[in-house]
């Protein structure tokens, strides 16, 4: 697979073999971001497409941690996500598994490794999915997922306007 441009004026995204990439510049200082990124309750407001609203079942952000988040639809479809923790570097690095939380996905997770690097009173995050294979990753662009975390990465910038 080619690198794709997959991105708008906000948020960079494109694909590397077998990995999609999203990089944007929040307007917060780093430990504000990774706040907002990791606190359960801040996770509700800002995950997910506009109009979707989300649970958080589980998020234990530790190593070995496991977490468990659903995505409810206005259309009242849920769409369920899970993984672990496998790295947690407070406030720059953190690595997890994700994967969609139905049958006969058991064995295609992404490793999502994100990383927030400080520029003075801004962060630019960087958020890498490894896909188990390039037919996988083209599976999951085929969904509209880009467009649904573009969106994603909007709330959260909201959210963390907020703090």
């Amino acid at each position: 697979m080619t690198m794709q441009q997959l991105g708008n004026e906000r948020t960079a995204v494109y694909t590397e073999g077998q990995e999609l990439v999203f990089e944007r510049v929040f307007d917060a200082p780093r430990d504000l971001v990774w706040k907002v990124m990791t606190d359960p309750e801040r996770v509700t407001r800002w995950w997910g497409p506009h109009g979707h609203t989300a649970t958080v079942v589980e998020m234990d952000v530790r190593v070995g941690g496991t977490w468990r988040w659903i995505s409810h639809g206005p259309d009242g479809q849920d769409v369920p996500f899970k993984g672990e923790y496998l790295e947690v570097e407070p406030p720059e690095r953190l690595v997890q598994t994700e994967i969609f939380d139905v049958p006969g996905f058991d064995d295609k997770a992404a490793i999502n490794t994100l990383t927030l690097e400080a520029l003075g009173s801004k962060t630019k995050l960087v958020a890498r999915s490894r896909f188990p294979s390039v037919e996988d990753l083209e599976g999951a662009l085929a969904t509209g997922m880009v467009g649904g975390a573009l969106e994603t990465y909007d709330r959260l910038a909201d959210e963390i306007a907020k703090a």
